[in-house]
């Protein structure tokens, strides 16, 4: 279970002789996970005798209710800048603390072997702990809280879990996070391809009505045979589509700021097509600007301290272009 500051600590409805590691007669991987070898109700378990509703469903939709839009971040595959984009769309939606009318934001951070969002975030430092409502997300401002596996491990201890572990930990971020009283956006910044946690994810968020998914790619035909991939589970998981980003799609020069293709002219735009084929939205495309790369290493919105620089404006289009995809959901 997720260690937070404070004592409360995520419950799973076992046999009272079970195994330490149990990850419950519900799971799906009930009498099948390792921790099962050895369990006098093994094969109770793996026969379906305990299965029914997954009491975590409830659970998970009492807390969402709050939540008013929730958005998974999604790839084909991994280093297109999917992190990136997930922690500056969220603080450009959540814009200037001072400003009362600005959203209320939070970014759940699900990639759990490679947790990058507190760095892209400034919060490499910050903690989480455990309030009389819940899990309390690490704020990077008023109205923008970040929830990570990233601020409970050491930087440099690899994540070495088995997919029933992993499993467990996004129930449990489901289930115990406080969001506060009402949340606007929530952004949901999954692994690379499709594996346990989009799985799971998806799986519990069908029954809180998520609103969908952005799918961020890079222009290369070797990126867009996994976006396909990617495309083609979301449509067998009934997970809406809001759009796709193209990220990396011109070298920005930082001394004259003319910005020049690199990848090659027959895939060059590649995004656009893609959204062409399979009908979906295209929300923008991100420039490969050394700015974005400095910002989130210091953990900066490029809309706020770069307002007027190439990737600033992408920010903005993409973040109108979500925007109006969001209401026709």
């Amino acid at each position: 279970s997720f260690k937070a500051q404070g004592k409360k600590k995520m419950t799973i409805n076992k046999p009272k002789d079970a195994n330490d590691e149990c990850v419950g007669p519900q799971s799906k991987e009930a009498g099948k996970a390792s921790s099962c070898q050895g369990c006098p109700n093994q094969s109770n378990c793996s026969s379906g005798k305990f299965q029914g509703p997954d009491p975590a469903i409830a659970n998970i939709q009492s807390n969402l209710a709050n939540v008013k839009q929730k958005i998974l971040i999604l790839s084909g595959k991994g280093g297109v800048g999917k992190s990136t984009f997930t922690s500056q769309i969220a603080m450009t939606f959540a814009g200037h603390e001072d400003d009362e009318s600005a959203p209320h934001v939070g970014i759940l951070d699900i990639d759990l072997c490679g947790p990058s969002i507190p760095l892209m975030t400034g919060l490499s430092d910050a903690q989480m702990r455990y309030v009389q409502l819940g899990m309390e997300p690490a704020y990077k401002q008023q109205n923008l809280g970040v929830v990570s596996i990233g601020f409970s491990i050491p930087k440099r201890d690899p994540v070495i879990w088995r997919g029933p572990k992993k499993n467990g930990l996004i129930s449990q971020f489901l289930q115990q996070v406080y969001w506060g009283d009402s949340l606007d956006y929530l952004f949901i910044d999954t692994p690379p391809g499709t594996s346990d946690e989009h799985i799971t994810a998806v799986s519990y968020l069908k029954h809180c009505q998520v609103d969908g998914c952005v799918i961020v790619t890079t222009p290369q035909q070797v990126s867009m045979v996994d976006v396909r991939r990617q495309l083609t589970f979301c449509r067998k998981m009934n997970l809406p589509i809001l759009g796709l980003v193209e990220n990396m799609a011109g070298f920005v020069c930082s001394n004259c700021k003319t910005e020049t293709p690199i990848f090659s002219s027959n895939t060059s735009g590649g995004g656009k097509a893609l959204c062409k084929e399979f009908n979906i939205r295209y929300l923008g495309a991100i420039p490969l600007d050394p700015i974005v790369m400095s910002s989130c290493e210091k953990g900066l919105s490029i809309v706020q301290h770069h307002p007027s620089s190439p990737s600033s404006k992408a920010f903005q289009v993409i973040a109108t272009n979500l925007a109006d995809a969001l209401k026709e959901t």
